[in-house]
């Protein structure tokens, strides 16, 4: 046990990243059984989201040793919020009540990068996608990535989690993101006993449909409860839904470098 627990917290990003690659190359492959288009289709959609991998993990990678290093120094001065809970050492509060934790301020995370318009003009990118695949998860423009992480720094800081928590998280975080983007959708009644706690595919095509107020809801990462909570919860017809964002369909660029610079182009200022 003392091997495993030593392994994951020398390699725990090697890990992840493997681990990310498996399930990501498993379900594209599930997709591509079931579509109704072309292999060649589906892999020229594929292959500009899969560029955004060359600018994420590079940053991601980096400031994951700050991550790390907060998260060290949170654990030896006993800093957060799960320290200040009764038994802050027991698996229940640094484990389970940390991962609903963590879980709640990613989607306050969310929230942020939809409402605040410097963010949203980097998370638009995720959004311009109008063919959703698993492949749409790893579109995320450079700038997202280099925000996202730093909210993690602050979430990590906040909360007091510890490395193991964070291991748990992303790998459980990844494994839900993947199956959320995925164009294959689960049955109406496994959906609905599933969606009372967690964000499915079903939920989350909702929260990628092209306009408002859809686009602004389903904001979850992993659990639902929290759309539920704060009144940002939708539901949609699957024969209703159109990806993408409808301010930008017809002209939204499709070439990667492209996306890159989409941010900073002056019309895409919020409204």
């Amino acid at each position: 046990m003392s091997t495993i627990s030593s392994m994951l917290k020398d390699h725990g990003t090697l890990i992840q990243i493997i681990l990310y690659l498996i399930v990501i190359v498993s379900i594209w492959l599930a997709e591509f059984s079931v579509a109704v288009y072309s292999l060649k289709k589906k892999w020229q959609h594929t292959w500009v989201n899969l560029m955004f991998i060359l600018t994420a993990l590079p940053i991601q990678l980096a400031l994951t040793l700050v991550v790390i290093f907060i998260s060290g120094w949170v654990g030896i001065h006993h800093w957060g919020i799960l320290y200040l809970l009764p038994n802050s050492q027991s698996i229940w509060v640094k484990y389970v009540i940390g991962f609903f934790l963590m879980d709640f301020f990613e989607y306050v995370y969310h929230v942020f990068m939809h409402k605040v318009a410097p963010l949203w003009r980097f998370h638009l990118v995720h959004h311009t996608d109008v063919e959703m695949d698993v492949s749409t998860t790893v579109r995320e423009h450079p700038g997202e990535t280099l925000v996202r992480v730093c909210f993690q720094m602050l979430f990590v800081f906040m909360a007091g989690a510890s490395i193991g928590l964070l291991l748990i998280r992303q790998t459980v975080q990844t494994f839900a993101n993947l199956i959320a983007h995925t164009h294959i959708r689960l049955p109406k009644k496994t959906d609905k006993v599933c969606g009372l706690l967690f964000i499915t595919p079903n939920l989350h095509h909702v929260h990628h449909h092209f306009e408002l107020p859809y686009t602004d809801c389903n904001y979850g990462d992993v659990f639902s409860i929290w759309d539920r909570l704060f009144g940002t919860y939708k539901e949609m017809e699957a024969t209703d839904i159109k990806f993408g964002l409808d301010v930008y369909h017809g002209h939204s660029p499709s070439n990667f470098f492209q996306l890159i610079k989409f941010p900073f182009f002056k019309k895409n200022k919020p409204a």
